[in-house]
């Protein structure tokens, strides 16, 4: 029976062993929050943003519209000639 006890004991504190060592990786310390910034993000910084980028891709869909109407000009008289 001393056996088993000492083989469980040994089990218990090697485990304990590992799951220490695991959690000796965690820090803390970055869960906090940093002092210069905001707990949130500015949504009006975010708005801006989000408009900027879609006034990108508006202005990038208006060059891309305009190149498929001039070579789709081109393209359909060649499919009228068959």
């Amino acid at each position: 029976m001393t056996h088993h006890f000492r083989s469980r004991w040994s089990l218990l504190v090697a485990v304990n062993a590992i799951v220490l060592g695991v959690l000796s990786f965690y820090r803390s310390s970055d869960a906090a929050p940093q002092a210069n910034q905001p707990p949130f993000a500015n949504a009006v910084e975010q708005r801006q943003e989000m408009i900027a980028v879609l006034k990108e891709i508006r202005d990038e869909m208006k060059a891309q519209t305009a190149l498929l109407r001039t070579g789709a000009g081109k393209a359909a008289p060649a499919e009228q000639k068959r």
